[in-house]
């Protein structure tokens, strides 16, 4: 995701792209505050005249390599970074779309340290630090994926 905060009181619309494959799901490990250091799904902002789907798509292959075809937008968090006084320095929407990957094995890139396939399993089991609600989207995800 874009480093760079949005000006404060404005929310910035940005995407998750969620891919399953196999029963894993794929994470880069963040560079750049407001989670450096902590794993989440590939995303970013969406850029003027792009769609949600098209954003997520560039996002995804930007920060990992990978080629997936997005199906489906399906949840929307809020994503607010706070200051040591509290004060808001960025609020993003963030908007994740299930993906069904096509090509490529991750390999980070942009703003990305690290990039991989995580098992549900691994999520739960505290292996990773993960930026907050990682479990819970990937959880619906992979309930979504096996009907999509």
């Amino acid at each position: 995701m874009t480093t760079a905060g949005p000006a404060v009181g404005r929310p910035v619309a940005a995407v998750l792209a969620v891919v399953i494959r196999s029963g894993e799901v794929l994470l880069v490990r963040r560079a750049n505050p407001p989670d450096a250091g902590l794993w989440g799904f590939p995303g970013g902002k969406i850029e003027p005249g792009e769609t949600i789907h098209d954003a997520a798509a560039r996002e995804l292959l930007e920060e990992t390599g990978v080629e997936a075809t997005p199906q489906l937008a399906f949840a929307s968090l809020d994503a607010l970074d706070h200051d040591g006084e509290g004060r808001l320095r960025s609020h993003y929407v963030l908007i994740a779309v299930l993906c069904r990957w096509q090509a490529g094995e991750p390999a980070a890139a942009d703003d990305a340290l690290e990039a991989r396939w995580a098992s549900l399993a691994t999520l739960a089991d505290g292996t990773l630090e993960l930026i907050e609600d990682v479990a819970a989207v990937a959880a619906t995800a992979t309930l979504l994926a096996s009907a999509v």
